[in-house]
């Protein structure tokens, strides 16, 4: 797909804005705080109604304005989509495409799709496995639009279950466990299979891209899913019954362990999906050019994915990719770019901007384009 255009009004730290987005890489330069994260926010959140940053809308809002507004148009499926959204600080946000309302999200995200890589990406290599977990959920979202609900599905049936362990005297089964056991199974089993699937499509494209930023075959990104309910294996099977039985025995085996601790013990919650470079595991023991590495490759190896599966490469959105990179491997990620469709990356000074570049500048003030 590709943006061809964005207005901004209210949104972050932008009063007013207008953009137009040339086709290929588009470098956006400008001092920190003047914005230009926002701005790619922004194009991100245009195409998913979602910001990869915050999981409230609150803080998109500029102070003192009720509501932020973007608008722009993008070119997909070979087709255009004029998107306007109204992002609310209160109350239900307002989206049209092509002046239609749209209700759920996943029926503009089947159209339009984004892939934003960040800083914050660090914390799925170095940091705990509930942010590998949400990292493959969005990949699941991203990659399959249908299936967002599966995550939500199972974290309800979740709480519901933790609630009536929790309210259990420690003592015997409290009563209608069983009948919560089988609404974890089944929204588990699904959540496991969509994860698994993510992480396949991923796995090679983003273990290549991390070795062409190393520039040597020997560095290599292994990404493993490692479910809960069962083996690795009974997950990516073609039927589900072989791991629902595996989730079913596992649950069983440690029913007595969760009627004293009073939560589930089994299930996609505890999932992980461990990365690996040179055999040893990344969060204990990349550098810390390693583990930025690992964060950017496993986003350019979504993106292929996206591209491999829809037959068009999304709008891929780097914000301040360099800066935990060395010369070499900064050289070697800006030429990875071509033939990956529409790249926005935002960079702090004119030193990073990649050659052949089309150059925004955020400074003290930003001129309309458009």
């Amino acid at each position: 797909m590709r943006l061809l255009w964005i207005e901004v009004r209210d949104f972050r730290n932008h009063r007013e804005l207008t953009l137009e987005v040339p086709p290929g890489l588009t470098v956006v330069v400008g001092p920190n705080g003047r914005g230009k994260t926002n701005l790619l926010e922004a194009a991100h959140y245009l195409c998913t109604l979602a910001s990869p940053r915050v999981s409230t809308d609150l803080p998109l809002v500029r102070v003192g304005a009720s509501s932020a507004f973007l608008r722009g148009e993008a070119e997909a499926e070979g087709a255009r989509f004029l998107v306007e959204v109204e992002v609310r600080a209160s109350g239900q946000n307002r989206v049209q495409v092509n002046r239609s309302p749209v209700r759920r999200k996943r029926d503009l995200r089947r159209h339009l799709r984004s892939v934003f890589s960040g800083p914050d990406d660090l914390h799925v290599v170095q940091g705990d496995p509930s942010e590998r977990r949400r990292f493959l959920d969005e990949c699941v979202r991203t990659l399959w639009p249908a299936r967002e609900g599966t995550a939500s599905a199972y974290e309800r049936a979740l709480r519901q279950r933790n609630r009536l362990l929790k309210d259990g005297d420690g003592g015997g089964p409290p009563a209608g466990l069983d009948a919560w056991d089988e609404e974890l199974i089944a929204h588990g089993v699904a959540l496991t299979r969509a994860r698994a699937a993510a992480a396949e499509a991923i796995r090679d494209a983003a273990s290549g891209a991390f070795a062409t930023l190393a520039g040597e075959e020997q560095d290599v990104l292994v990404a493993t899913y490692v479910p809960s309910a069962g083996p690795v294996e009974t997950a990516v099977e073609e039927s589900p019954d072989v791991l629902e039985l595996a989730f079913r025995e596992r649950l069983a085996a440690r029913r007595g362990d969760e009627l004293i601790r009073r939560t589930s013990l089994v299930g996609p919650h505890r999932d992980d999906l461990e990365l690996r470079v040179e055999g040893l595991v990344a969060r204990g023991f990349a550098s810390h050019g390693e583990a930025w590495g690992s964060a950017i490759a496993l986003r350019l190896g979504l993106a292929s994915a996206v591209a491999r599966d829809l037959g068009e490469p999304p709008l891929l959105i780097l914000d301040d990719p360099f800066s935990g990179l060395d010369p070499e491997r900064r050289r070697r990620l800006a030429a990875s770019l071509g033939g990956r469709g529409q790249v926005m990356i935002a960079v702090p000074d004119d030193e990073h901007i990649a050659e052949g570049a089309s150059v925004r500048r955020v400074g003290e003030s930003v001129v309309a384009e458009r």
